[in-house]
């Protein structure tokens, strides 16, 4: 019988070695987007390092610091009332000399407006399935690959319950990939709602707001957030460092302290 190839997907070369710095777009500065932004934060200074451009990065919040929000996410008793992307993105650049930049305002609702919020790669932080669609909808008038060097081509979607949640890589449109004869190369990695559309469909949303940390931790556990953005951002710096995909997301439960990864 004959083998089978293992199927991979080779990221464009441009995001090994880009002449300008990567474009990235953050969508949601909630307890999963405030740690993950650190960790792009540590990723970009880590890859200028090494020779990198490393990233721009944009964030997107329409909401302000409450009482609620601290202790789960990362933010302090002085910021309460600024708005979650510029307190994130002020802090950010103090620390490690970033000029990155914040919108506040909804991700849907101002890339309606002009094509300048694309960036190469976007990663959502949202906390509603119905968020996600809005995002899942602007990226299929998205498909066409042109010319311009923030022309989308990654979504990392990041999305949680109490105490489980995933991560998932999808391309906008194809990837052109290279003829190998070693692997299975894929140039399209659809998106989670393609993949799960009953599972996304049955997850509940509770939009009612938290008045204080202990009713927020009874919607999610304490470090449901840091550990899925830091499994998150290790599948980004795979992006950059290998170059090469086995894995395109993963499947976490704190319950049990289980991870499962997905296949490309």
């Amino acid at each position: 019988m004959k083998k089978q190839k293992q199927r991979v997907h080779i990221v464009p070369s441009y995001l090994l070695n880009p002449t300008n710095p990567i474009s990235v777009n953050l969508i949601g500065a909630g307890g999963t987007g405030s740690t993950f932004l650190t960790a792009l934060a540590r990723m970009n200074f880590a890859l200028n390092a090494l020779g990198h451009r490393g990233i721009s990065v944009r964030v997107y919040d329409p909401d302000k610091v409450e009482q609620s929000n601290l202790g789960r996410q990362l933010f302090s008793a002085h910021e309460l009332g600024q708005n979650k992307a510029v307190a994130l993105v002020n802090r950010a650049n103090l620390w490690f000399g970033t000029n990155w930049k914040a919108v506040a305002g909804r991700f849907a609702e101002v890339s309606a407006e002009t094509s300048t919020h694309n960036a190469n790669i976007t990663i959502s932080c949202v906390d509603t399935v119905s968020a996600r669609k809005e995002i899942a909808r602007y990226f299929a008038t998205q498909q066409q690959m042109g010319a311009n060097r923030d022309r989308p081509m990654y979504w990392l979607d990041l999305g949680n319950g109490r105490d489980s949640g995933q991560a998932w890589l999808s391309t906008i449109g194809e990837i052109k990939q290279p003829e190998s004869k070693t692997f299975k190369t894929v140039g399209v990695l659809d998106d989670i709602f393609s993949r799960y559309p009953n599972l996304m469909e049955s997850q509940e949303e509770n939009l009612e707001p938290s008045c204080s940390l202990a009713q927020a931790l009874n919607k999610q556990d304490l470090f449901i957030n840091p550990v899925l953005s830091n499994m998150g951002a290790s599948l980004l710096w795979s992006i950059f460092r290998l170059g090469v995909l086995q894995h395109r997301g993963l499947f976490l439960s704190l319950a049990d302290f289980r991870s499962t990864p997905v296949e490309v």
